[in-house]
């Protein structure tokens, strides 16, 4: 994938009330060196203004195709972009612009583009689930549009569900994953995904933990782009920092190992892929005070701290499958944060640790300070285990945002032949 540049964002706005979430996503673009120009529809115009879209992007806002005729707008303004986002996106609009209409400026340059185009979906439940705009949204990604699954959750009035508009920061980021060559195919569709993510914490006493700096990004991200694909997705979160919901995700909160693998073994069982990208603690305190513990006191667990071992979660999966717990046919994916040592490398480490857990893939991060933990980038190096333990396939992650992490683990999935529909 090439790495982002600057580049001419068309941000398409249609009349919905979560027209005013396009504004967050136009200074998300701006903010990131890209030029944007706002082409809204007439009843856009209703919930946010034109001079408030010509004050984030300082570019002229127009609806019909009878302005800058002499520039020939309608047509310039969707050759010249580079990518083209439509957030919110109506059932309107997306009918319209499924059945080849160019009656406004926004559809016409819909049109005219041959670059890559992202629609964000926002509507009700109903809408969205009606057939006719089921056929509508598969017409358009059968001609190569990205159109995004919606998230669930509070809509207009009291009534929630499917329809909600993803949050302008994952439509951004989303976005620029498929400008720079992602095409997020929805070829997961009707299997289940089970997800770990965010760092466990083990209590010391009721103040403080032994914990670890994961923030649970890359978990999050790997669900993002499950669910894109069209994957009914279940997370598992310990202690994660506030990240959005990828799109119709369920989430089930823990906080330590054990809390963990008891929601594990819940929820694996019906799952088709389990993906343990959780940085879960290999040790917890082997006395929890039940009183804050209290500096200058003779008291022999602030001198010495003995250490538990926490239970295997991503090795109780793998016994879980092999005695038929699990569907025989689930993908078990782990993860191994290595720094190395005198000895061993880090990936030598993660193949050691491929043999001894049995999972079907092992994505190896070398780890430290400022490195992959609540870092914008990832990479690493995936293995495949094979007839040799010792000698697995071997797999570069390239280096990219944690979607772009999530891709290509998910396609290295898919690469295994268990998830292709």
């Amino acid at each position: 994938m090439e790495s982002d540049t600057s580049r001419n964002i068309v941000v398409g706005v249609a009349g919905g009330i979560a027209a005013y979430k396009a504004c967050h996503l136009v200074r998300n673009f701006t903010e990131h060196g890209d030029r944007v120009r706002v082409v809204p529809t007439s009843a856009a115009l209703n919930f946010v203004g034109a001079a408030t879209f010509e004050a984030l992007s300082g570019q002229p806002v127009s609806t019909t195709v009878f302005d800058a005729v002499d520039e020939v707008a309608h047509v310039r303004i969707g050759q010249e972009a580079d990518g083209i986002v439509i957030a919110p996106a109506t059932a309107d609009l997306i009918a319209r612009i499924a059945s080849g209409r160019a009656d406004d400026l926004l559809s016409a340059t819909v049109l005219v583009a041959t670059c890559p185009i992202v629609v964000a979906s926002a509507m009700h439940t109903e809408m969205w689930l009606n057939p006719a705009t089921q056929a509508n949204v598969a017409t358009l990604r059968s001609r190569g549009i990205v159109v995004l699954e919606p998230a669930h959750g509070r809509l207009t009035g009291k009534d929630s569900g499917a329809g909600r508009l993803l949050e302008p920061e994952q439509i951004a980021s989303l976005s620029r994953e498929v400008f720079n060559g992602s095409t997020l195919p929805h070829t997961w569709s009707g299997k289940k995904v089970l997800i770990t993510a965010g760092g466990t914490q083990e209590n010391l006493d009721p103040v403080r933990y032994l914990g670890n700096r994961s923030s649970g990004q890359q978990g999050f991200a790997l669900a993002e782009i499950a669910a894109q694909r069209g994957a009914e997705v279940s997370i598992i979160a310990a202690n994660t920092d506030r990240l959005p919901t990828p799109a119709g995700a369920k989430i089930t909160s823990v906080r330590s190992a054990r809390d963990m693998l008891s929601a594990v073994i819940e929820q694996a069982p019906q799952q088709d892929i389990i993906i343990m990208a959780a940085a879960v603690a290999d040790y917890r305190p082997h006395y929890e005070a039940d009183m804050k513990l209290k500096k200058g006191k003779d008291d022999s667990a602030l001198g010495t701290l003995a250490l538990t071992e926490n239970p295997d979660i991503l090795r109780h999966v793998v016994k879980m499958r092999d005695q038929g717990s699990l569907n025989p046919e689930a993908v078990i994916v782990g993860f191994a944060a290595e720094t190395g040592d005198e000895h061993h490398s880090a990936e030598e480490l993660a193949v050691a640790k491929l043999a001894r857990k049995g999972c079907d893939l092992l994505m190896c991060n070398e780890v430290g300070e400022g490195k992959v933990f609540g870092q914008p980038l990832n990479s690493g190096v995936l293995l495949l285990r094979g007839e040799d333990p010792a000698a697995p396939v071997r797999r570069t992650i390239t280096q990219g945002s944690k979607l772009s992490v999530a891709i290509q683990i998910l396609d290295a999935i898919d690469g295994l032949g268990h998830c292709q529909n």
